[in-house]
């Protein structure tokens, strides 16, 4: 599969999940966590996370009803930060994904007094990194994720 239609979705799924806020798309499970679905012509997508604080999950792209990508990641937020002002930074990170790699947000972004960072290796096919997001120099939030292609080989 090309990476460019899975980029072009990527972008699509991330405005429209999380980090759209729109709680209306959320589904809670009965196991506890929280699903988010979308679909956009032959993609599929489902986020699934845990949490709360800390939380942790993880978003598959679905091509052809088909497992392609998945992500994994795990993050929190600092007990002496206030976590709404946090999640939305990290939402409006989110929304300015680089094109490039619309796995998560910029490389450095700020948003009401805090510094959102994130740092990255690798490319859509396999990749890791980390986010935080400081305030006045303390880091108050971070997070690790690492993923890429799937069942790529026969």
């Amino acid at each position: 599969m090309s990476t460019q239609p899975l980029r072009d979705f990527l972008i699509s799924f991330n405005i429209a999940g999380y980090a759209s806020g729109n709680e209306s798309m959320w589904t809670k499970e009965l196991d506890g966590s929280t699903s988010i679905n979308f679909e956009k012509e032959e993609f599929k997508a489902h986020d699934n996370f845990f949490g709360g604080e800390p939380y942790g999950g993880r978003e598959v792209v679905f091509f052809n009803s088909k497992p392609s990508w998945m992500m994994v990641y795990y993050g929190f937020v600092s007990q002496l930060a206030d976590k709404n002002e946090v999640y939305k930074a990290l939402r409006n990170a989110l929304m300015n994904q680089p094109k490039d790699f619309p796995v998560r947000g910029p490389k450095e972004i700020e948003f009401e007094g805090l510094i959102y960072k994130n740092d990255w290796k690798g490319d859509l096919e396999r990749f890791s990194g980390k986010e935080t997001i400081s305030k006045d120099g303390i880091i108050i939030y971070e997070a690790n994720y690492q993923g890429g292609l799937v069942d790529i080989k026969k």
